[in-house]
C-alpha cells in the first residue's frame, strides 16, 4: 500500500506494506531484556478456585495478567512526567503520531570510566539536518540488545551536551537503543532528561524520550517516516512500538 503524505509541509511517499520495526516485543521468559534490577515480565493466566483460564487447561479463552515496568522491562515512550513531581500523561502529551526521522548510528567514546554520546558526534552524523526526531543507534550493534541484563553494566550515555544540542535543534522526539539516555547510576541528576525536556526552566510538554529500541543492521542511516504507537497508557510511560518506512 503506497500512501502520500505531507508532513511539515513536504510531500512523500512510502509503501506501508514494508514497515520497520524498531521496538523490542516484552515477553514473560529469560529472554527479555532487563534493567533497573528487576525481575523479569510476567505473563500468567488468571485463577478462580481451581479454574485456570487457560485453553489448555480446560478453559474457553486465554485471559491472561501482565506484570511488568514500561521503563525496564522493554521498548517504552515517556513523557516530562517522568521527571516532574506534578503529574503528566504520556498518553494526552504525544498528540501526533507521524514524524520525519533521521536514524543516525554512533560509537560511544570513552570519558573516564565511562562511555558517553557527545554533542560534536551528533553534529557530526546530522551534518546539518534538523528533524523531528533522531533515532540513535549505538555500535557494536549486536543481537545481544534485544535480551541482555542492563542492571549494573553502567551503558553508555548522552552527554548533557549532547541532549542540550538535540534540544535546540528542535528535536521533538529522542529514541534510543538503552535503557535510558542518562548514566545508570548519577546520583538522580538525570541530565540529559533535563536538557532535552528543558525542565525546569521552559518546560516541553509535548516532547518524548523513547528508550530500549532495537534498530537492525539491515536498517541504513537515513531519513525515514517515524510512527510511533503508544498504548492508551495514563502513566508518565508507556510500552511503544515504533515503525519507520523508506521514502518512495
Amino acid at each position: 500500500m503506497i500512501a502520500q503524505l505531507t508532513i511539515n509541509k513536504k510531500s512523500i511517499k512510502v509503501d506501508l506494506s514494508k514497515p520497520l520495526d524498531i521496538s523490542i516485543p516484552l515477553s514473560a521468559s529469560n529472554k527479555n531484556p532487563i534493567a533497573w534490577y528487576l525481575e523479569k515480565p510476567e505473563i500468567k493466566p488468571v485463577k478462580e478456585g481451581e479454574w485456570i483460564a487457560k485453553v489448555s487447561e480446560g478453559a474457553s479463552i486465554n485471559f491472561n495478567n501482565i506484570t511488568f515496568n514500561p521503563h525496564a522491562h522493554g521498548t517504552h515512550t515517556e513523557c516530562i512526567g517522568h521527571i516532574t513531581p506534578e503529574f503528566y500523561s504520556v498518553n494526552e502529551t504525544l498528540k501526533t503520531f507521524f514524524f520525519l526521522a533521521e536514524v543516525i548510528s554512533v560509537v560511544p567514546e570513552t570519558l573516564g570510566d565511562d562511555l558517553v554520546i557527545s554533542e560534536k558526534q551528533i553534529k557530526h552524523v546530522l551534518n546539518g539536518k534538523t528533524p523531528e526526531a533522531i533515532v540513535i543507534r549505538t555500535l557494536p550493534n549486536t543481537n545481544s540488545k534485544k535480551n541482555k541484563k542492563y542492571s549494573n553494566t553502567n551503558w553508555p550515555y548522552l552527554l548533557e551536551e549532547a541532549a542540550q544540542f538535540i534540544k535546540e535543534i528542535g528535536v521533538k522526539h529522542l529514541l534510543i537503543d538503552l535503557p535510558s539516555v542518562d548514566k545508570e547510576k548519577d546520583d538522580g541528576n538525570l541530565l540529559a532528561h533535563r536538557a532535552f525536556w528543558n525542565y525546569p526552566k521552559a518546560p516541553r510538554m509535548e516532547a518524548t524520550i523513547t528508550e530500549f529500541i532495537y534498530v537492525s543492521n539491515k536498517i541504513e542511516d537515513g531519513t525515514y517516516m517515524l510512527n510511533l504507537q503508544i498504548a492508551s497508557f495514563h502513566n508518565d510511560a508507556s510500552p511503544s512500538k515504533p515503525v519507520l518506512y523508506k521514502f518512495i
